[in-house]
């Protein structure tokens, strides 16, 4: 049902009205594979920003690890290794239904990210499981990408946050810690401050 808020925003040319069109450059930095301009980008990466679509929504989740965690099997299949974690697996939910992901690489230090998009599913081969193992351990399975589009994102966003700044200690920020979410939540069911006390070594025995 068309909105009768003159203020809402609801066809392509009101949006092409508000931001007019885009330049050369956002054009012609896309891609369809990984271009060799682009490949140092992923392999710089520790991080990475994973979002999926599925019956239930979406969902964006966190991926990390030393630089160059996502490999590059050619220039247009990346190879994402699925570590241990808290066990929802709601992105891996998500493929099972909806194979579209999109991902975010950040280098530490660096303004650009890098967006892919593309397909995926999920793999246990042994080969690909010994390959991308840490530490000895392998990942629990391997989310293989199709590659279909690839292009650089710039720096603003970035710049606008202050993300590479020093960071601040932790007691400095006014955000509750893991134990006091969850203690708050369950309404005093889990101890917080006992989940604080043992949740760095926890994180330390369970990291692979």
């Amino acid at each position: 049902m068309p909105s009768h808020d003159p203020h809402h925003i609801g066809t392509i040319e009101q949006l092409t009205a508000l931001f007019g069109t885009p330049g050369a450059a956002s054009l012609k930095k896309e891609v369809d594979h990984i271009h060799p301009l682009y490949r140092p980008l992923i392999e710089a990466s520790p991080f990475a920003i994973l979002a999926t679509s599925g019956p239930e929504g979406l969902d964006v989740s966190p991926r990390g690890d030393p630089a160059g965690f996502v490999q590059i099997e050619d220039e247009r299949t990346l190879l994402l290794p699925e570590r241990r974690g808290n066990n929802r697996i709601d992105s891996l939910r998500n493929l099972l239904t909806d194979p579209r992901l999109a991902v975010l690489f950040l280098v530490p230090g660096m303004g650009e990210m890098l967006r892919v998009n593309g397909t995926a599913h999920i793999s246990v081969a042994p080969p690909l499981l010994e390959r991308l193992a840490m530490r000895d351990k392998p990942p629990q399975c391997v989310i293989v990408m199709k590659v279909e589009r690839v292009f650089f994102q710039c720096a603003r966003a970035i710049q606008r946050s202050g993300l590479w700044n020093p960071a601040p200690e932790r007691d400095q920020l006014n955000v509750p810690t893991a134990g006091a979410i969850l203690a708050g939540l369950t309404h005093a069911q889990i101890d917080g401050e006992k989940y604080d006390r043992e949740l760095p070594q926890r994180q330390r025995d369970t990291l692979y």
